[in-house]
């Protein structure tokens, strides 16, 4: 696929928004690997094929192995995951899907009871980066 326009080239200000957005959510607090695997996780939602390929061969990098990457797609079912990352997991999904799942209050409880307030604000402006940079 060749990109249809290149946003660095011609919007560089909005691009380099991003990249501060980027660089707050890597020093934010949340867990390296768990945000590789959120990233992952919404780029699957998304069909992005170049950021599935990207934020897998990440999270290897950071350490998670081959079976949590590929268990991603099938995380709630999954044994590798524990209740905290799939709450990260199904939040990811919840926002990614905002159109269709209005944020309903039993998945909001489910991550509220993982993360305290920032960590939730940092998740959820993680995977609002991650569907923009997705489109």
């Amino acid at each position: 696929m060749t990109a249809r326009l290149s946003p660095a080239k011609v919007a560089p200000g909005g691009y380099e928004a991003m990249l501060g957005l980027e660089k707050y959510l890597s020093g934010c607090g949340l867990e390296e690997r768990l945000v590789h695997l959120v990233k992952l996780r919404a780029s699957q939602i998304n069909g992005c094929a170049f950021c599935v390929d990207m934020h897998a061969r990440d999270a290897r990098l950071a350490g998670e192995s081959e079976r949590r990457v590929h268990g991603v797609a099938a995380f709630e079912e999954s044994q590798l995951f524990d209740e905290r990352e799939k709450a990260a997991l199904a939040w990811a999904e919840t926002v990614t899907l905002i159109s269709e799942t209005h944020a309903p209050d039993a998945a909001w409880e489910r991550v509220r009871a993982h993360f305290n307030d920032k960590e939730v604000a940092d998740l959820t402006l993680l995977v609002a980066t991650i569907n923009a940079w997705n489109r």
